[in-house]
């Protein structure tokens, strides 16, 4: 599987302990940045992040930034992506099994490299629930309202 993975300045470190987590589990990790701790803005890698999930070249997306709320914010406004900005292991179990989340968005302020290792382990192997009640309203995530 193929994972896009991108944080702005602020979760630059977090960032890259997680890429080398997910390569060491198995995933082709494509990184958009950012590069470096010098200031940056956080869309630029939710856009590139979203834009693999757009195009398929990618599966799943992880995004990182000092809270992880503009990350999940600009990603969601991309068609068919679900971003969904976690900070527990229940939150990220549950964003696959009912939401069908593709993008996994983490608050660099909020949790440890540890706890996000753990969040992302388990986001990784739990499965969409699918039925009908799920399809539906994930369905409605992506219709125009």
């Amino acid at each position: 599987m193929k994972v896009a993975i991108g944080s702005d300045h602020a979760a630059f470190e977090e960032k890259a302990a997680l890429k080398k987590y997910l390569e060491k589990t198995g995933y082709e990790v494509i990184d958009v940045g950012a590069d470096s701790a010098e200031s940056t803005d956080y869309p630029d890698y939710a856009k590139a992040v979203a834009k693999h999930l757009m195009d398929e070249s990618c599966e799943r997306g992880v995004l990182l930034c000092h809270t992880g709320i503009g990350m999940s914010m600009t990603a969601n406004r991309f068609a068919g992506v679900r971003a969904a900005l976690v900070h527990d292991e229940y939150s990220a179990k549950m964003s696959r099994m009912h939401n069908n989340a593709n993008v996994l968005c983490f608050g660099a302020a909020s949790n440890t490299v540890d706890e996000m290792k753990k969040m992302v382990a388990l986001w990784f192997k739990t499965e969409f629930a699918g039925g009908e009640r799920h399809v539906r309203r994930v369905s409605k995530i992506s219709s125009d309202i």
